[in-house]
């Protein structure tokens, strides 16, 4: 599913213009990865949390050239599910037909 795709659908459901629609997606879209980049977690009830998780230090190969790489400690955007989001998915129907193919 893209994101075109989930704007269609709010807009069939909620009858507002896709126009609209796509600002408002923009918009969140553009505040989490605004709020992460300056250090907050964003937190959704029910949904599921954005998080930067702290990687440590690290020595990684070169195959290529076969040299040791230092990788310092950085910070990657994670997103861990709610609880409730994660029983849906995993009672689920159609995700459990999908599987078993």
């Amino acid at each position: 599913m893209t994101k075109a795709d989930v704007i269609n659908q709010i807009a069939d459901k909620t009858g507002i213009d896709k126009a609209d629609v796509t600002a408002s997606v923009e918009a969140f879209f553009s505040i989490v990865k605004n709020s992460m980049s300056s250090g907050h977690n964003i937190y959704v009830r029910g949904f599921g949390s954005f998080v930067n998780k702290k990687r440590k230090k690290k020595i990684a190969r070169n195959i290529s050239r076969n040299t040791a790489i230092v990788i310092d400690e950085h910070f990657i955007p994670s997103f861990k599910p709610a609880k409730v989001f994660i029983s849906k998915i995993k009672n689920s129907d159609k995700v459990k037909q999908l599987a078993e193919k």
